[in-house]
């Protein structure tokens, strides 16, 4: 029998919980820390289920984690108040200083490009505060700055499909000199869109077209909760916390508080569970069996680590294999059987981090191509089971990095999916009634991991992650020394321990992540356990008054996202702000704090892999800066010819010394470049290469994958060297090479 290329997306919608306790209670306190509850929600939740109504046959699965539906109706009732929202509300001629501080530093958190720059006064603003610092903006600007970047922040997180509604539209082309009253109009028009967002999901998961699934109450990590032990099962020499925790019982606690609440909003029992972070354990699946649920996602690093198989990829970026990813397994447990998915992990990231950097034409095209090359894979097996590619990523924090929030690629992407009748998109439960798992993995065949890199690394492990594991356990012990302080006559105290259980702390407390609210996070976790001493009547310790750990602009760092840096030589701050960086200078070398290099940045995504060396201001190529850049780069632990850098004069000591494969060379002033890759009796020979470079206040290089022609999960390792008239001059890093691995 011939089938379709089943194909179900699963979007994630989720936002920590900002709400802080007050006088000990979680649930009645209404400050909110941060406010990207309400922006969210006007952006990202009910347009992407909307578009989806326009295409009744698309059908589609959207994860709601509970506490987000919590914060969301905090807002809908008018109770919720962060800081963000005060100073919008506030009349321009009452902001004190302090706050006006605030606004300058903070009214801009939007990536430029998408939410700033598409409007002009906001864009003036911001280019105001870029080009002569927030000192300058606090001293000239007048009232009226105040009031219009007050509205703007506020209208740039109002989506693209909202802008027909006549008052947006009105506020859109007014621009400039907005009002107090237009401001308070904005923020119910906020809070009218936000009151849309569940009845939309019910009524399309009523109708058959949406699938709508929920997560553990506060989104915990389950496998650490029921031991962090579990930490050392995919990384075996793991640094685990001082005191181990074990509190399996908080497991079925948040499944049956999700499950309730999920009832009551939705007027029916979930059939599929996100777990956090989509990590799993053996030691989780009883509980969320007994709870009912029928099926759970994670990512195809787990089911790779479960089968003890590692997938591969070709070079275009498609699974070999594939027949062992693109269908469902089942789970046997002491409390039942449940099914499992596995997500396509490159195709879950070309849509999170790639495609809002490509033509909308060209994205769609790409996606529908992998897929199709599927299709064909599928129709040339002999299995007699329909395959069904699973997409699963976050539903929000992309879009921010498309043009128009992504309207015009999920416009396209639904349009094409309706014309294209070999790929039918599905909610994952109706497929798996139709197709149940014919494959069984045993439930302690199950690895314990996430789907960040298949271990929990991003959440155990680091000193301030583990620091935080301790107040953690030391808390939960404390509210287990009362016993009488049940879920019913003390709710505070269990509030306060789900909301710290939460993963959201300990994903930003360490290396690995920042934002320019970590300090908030810190702060958010603590007083979430201070919340339960005081609902205890216990002291509260004194470690908890302090951070966690000190929140200081961070030196050398390692790339923490994907990038897709616009390559102009202006070295855009956004572009770059999740980049690995390398500050030049020490104590031995080539380089040293004088130099006219001073820093350089690192970074890549399913594109390219980009350099970007920032230089001291006014420095001249041929000049006080050598004319000539070369990277230079080889593959380790890959059979390949290699030759040594093709210049005079290079220095026999390593790095210099070592071989590589390819060669780029770059003409700092004519900006020209040649590229060239390793033959036989140490020849370099000409390529062709599509790489980029750009030289203004800094110097910006893009270099393609496609140029390289080798297969994903290469490890490259990457020198800099500089010269003139093909002479050695310097070269950088000095401690070491950058390492990158091709996507």
């Amino acid at each position: 029998m011939s089938y379709p290329l089943y194909v179900a997306f699963v979007w994630h919608q989720h936002q920590p919980l900002y709400k802080c306790p007050e006088n000990g209670n979680v649930s009645t306190g209404q400050q909110y820390r941060l406010p990207w509850v309400r922006l969210h929600g006007t952006k990202d939740y009910l347009d992407l289920v909307l578009l989806l109504s326009k295409y009744p046959k698309l059908h589609q699965t959207v994860n709601l984690v509970p506490s987000l539906i919590l914060q969301l109706e905090d807002y809908i009732a008018g109770t919720a108040l962060d800081p963000y929202l005060t100073a919008s509300l506030t009349p321009v001629e009452q902001l004190k200083r302090e706050q006006k501080e605030f606004i300058i530093e903070h009214f801009f958190d939007a990536n430029h490009h998408t939410l700033i720059d598409p409007h002009p006064r906001y864009s003036q603003l911001y280019h105001q505060r870029q080009e002569k610092g927030q000192g300058w903006c606090l001293e000239h600007w007048d009232l009226s700055d105040y009031g219009d970047l007050l509205a703007w922040h506020n209208l740039a997180w109002i989506d693209p499909l909202f802008w027909d509604d006549p008052e947006i539209a009105m506020w859109l082309e007014k621009g400039r000199n907005f009002s107090l009253g237009d401001r308070q109009r904005i923020y119910s028009k906020q809070k009218e869109i936000l009151s849309r967002i569940i009845p939309q999901h019910r009524e399309m998961q009523k109708k058959g077209q949406l699938e709508v699934t929920t997560t553990p109450y506060t989104h915990p990590i389950l496998p650490l909760l029921a031991d962090t032990n579990a930490g050392r099962v995919a990384v075996p020499h793991m640094t685990l916390p001082n005191n181990r925790f074990q509190w399996s019982e908080d497991i079925p606690r948040h499944l049956r508080k999700s499950w309730e609440l999920y009832i009551d909003r939705f007027g029916q029992e979930p059939k599929g569970l996100w777990p956090s972070e989509q990590s799993v354990s053996p030691e989780i699946l009883p509980y969320i069996a007994k709870q009912g649920f029928k099926w759970i996602c994670s990512d195809e690093a787990v089911l790779g680590w479960s089968l003890k198989h590692f997938f591969h990829r070709d070079g275009a970026g498609n699974v070999e294999q594939p027949e062992l990813l693109y269908r469902p397994y089942r789970l046997e447990t002491p409390a039942g059987d449940m099914s499992i998915v596995f997500r396509d992990h490159r195709l879950s990231d070309l849509i999170g981090f790639t495609y809002g950097s490509m033509s909308t034409k060209d994205a769609v095209s790409n996606l529908i191509g992998h897929l199709q090359t599927i299709a064909r894979m599928q129709k040339d097996s002999s299995s007699d089971q329909p395959w069904l590619v699973t997409i699963a990523l976050d539903g929000e924090n992309c879009w921010e990095f498309y043009p128009q929030d992504g309207k015009d690629f999920l416009e396209t992407l639904y349009e094409t999916f309706s014309n294209t009748p070999n790929l039918q998109l599905v909610t994952v439960s109706e497929y798996l009634e139709k197709h149940p798992p014919q494959t069984t993995i045993p439930s302690q065949q199950l690895h314990s991991g996430s789907w960040v890199d298949g271990n929990f690394t991003t959440w155990i492990g680091d000193p301030a992650k583990n620091r935080a594991w301790d107040y953690l356990t030391q808390a939960r012990q404390v509210l287990a020394n009362h016993p009488e302080a049940t879920e019913e006559n003390n709710p505070a105290a269990w509030e306060a321990l789900y909301a710290a259980e939460g993963s959201d702390w300990f994903w930003w407390f360490g290396e690995g992540h920042s934002s320019n609210q970590d300090a908030m996070f810190d702060q958010l976790f603590r007083e979430h356990l201070i919340g339960l001493y005081k609902a205890l009547n216990e002291p509260i310790p004194p470690y908890l008054l302090k951070p966690v750990e000190a929140h200081v602009a961070k030196t050398d760092r390692r790339p923490e996202s994907f990038i897709h840096p616009i390559i102009d030589g202006y070295g855009d701050e956004q572009d770059w702000d999740r980049a690995g960086r390398i500050e030049i200078g020490g104590a031995r070398g080539t380089m040293h704090n004088s130099s006219v290099i001073q820093r350089l940045w690192y970074g890549l995504d399913h594109l390219n892999f980009y350099l970007r060396l920032d230089v001291k201001t006014g420095a001249i190529p041929g000049k006080d800066l050598p004319r000539e850049l070369n990277l230079l780069w080889y593959y380790p632990d890959r059979t390949m010819i290699n030759s040594p850098i093709p210049l005079a004069d290079v220095p026999d000591i390593a790095p210099t010394n070592y071989l590589y494969h390819h060669h780029l060379e770059i003409d700092l002033v004519t900006q020209c470049v040649q590229f060239r890759e390793a033959g036989d009796h140490y020849h370099w020979y000409p390529r062709i290469s599509r790489a980029q470079v750009a030289f203004k206040n800094c110097i910006e290089i893009a270099v393609p994958w496609a140029d390289l022609q080798v297969p994903p999960d290469y490890p490259l390792r990457l020198i800099v060297v500089s010269s003139d008239d093909g002479c050695f001059q310097s070269y950088l890093p000095e401690n070491g090479l950058i390492p990158i691995d091709v996507p």
